[in-house]
């Protein structure tokens, strides 16, 4: 049988190729891997499995409202956590198991809260004024980095402890930066599903 040498140029359209299915493949690997999602758990589950991120490709494709409701859920599911913690702790017999799921649960939101802040807000949507920007436009820069310092800070010590003052000023800082982002009508269906900030706050 006679050897042919084959075409480099269709040897080069078949490696790229190969290369496009290979990464496709990946990313649906990954998207079937990921947890269900949050509005699909309930707490007793304490899924602690990794939260997936925004893509970052940049697909264009935000929902700024969605990250508002996630970060509150998030609280939610803390709380909940240190309740049923300080209740277990009050028991005779405490089942370990049940001590550890929790932990994991409070603390697997709260690693939630803080990526979902570096990932999405500070990689993706908080944007650093130009050079030259007036000094309005740079103070409100300033204060947004401020109120998700703070958020990242207060999500570590909800992981330290199991106080709750922790998860009220977390919600707090949720509503205090997104008076800080959102446009008045958005804002305004924000502070009816979660409250509004009751006070005008400086970053302090």
């Amino acid at each position: 049988m006679k050897h042919t040498n084959p075409d480099p140029k269709k040897l080069m359209s078949l490696t790229r190729k190969s290369i496009v299915i290979a990464a496709a493949a990946a990313i649906l690997l990954c998207s079937s891997a990921t947890t269900k999602p949050a509005h699909a758990r309930t707490s007793a589950e304490a899924d602690t499995t990794a939260t997936p991120r925004h893509c970052q490709v940049p697909c264009g494709i935000y929902s700024d409202k969605m990250r508002i409701d996630m970060f509150m859920e998030d609280a939610a599911t803390i709380e909940k956590a240190m309740a049923s913690l300080e209740a277990l702790d009050k028991e005779e017999k405490p089942s370990k198991n049940q001590i550890v799921r929790w932990v994991m649960a409070k603390d697997d939101h709260a690693q939630a809260i803080q990526d979902r802040v570096s990932a999405y807000w500070l990689a993706q949507r908080i944007k650093v004024p130009a050079e030259g920007a007036d000094a309005a436009t740079v103070e409100l820069y300033l204060s947004q980095l401020r109120f998700l310092h703070q958020m990242t800070v207060v999500a570590m010590k909800c992981k330290q402890t199991t106080d709750k003052t922790h998860v009220a000023t977390l919600r707090r800082l949720v509503l205090d930066f997104s008076k800080s982002y959102f446009k008045p009508e958005d804002l305004e269906h924000i502070e009816k599903h979660h409250g509004a900030a009751d006070h005008d706050h400086k970053g302090k």
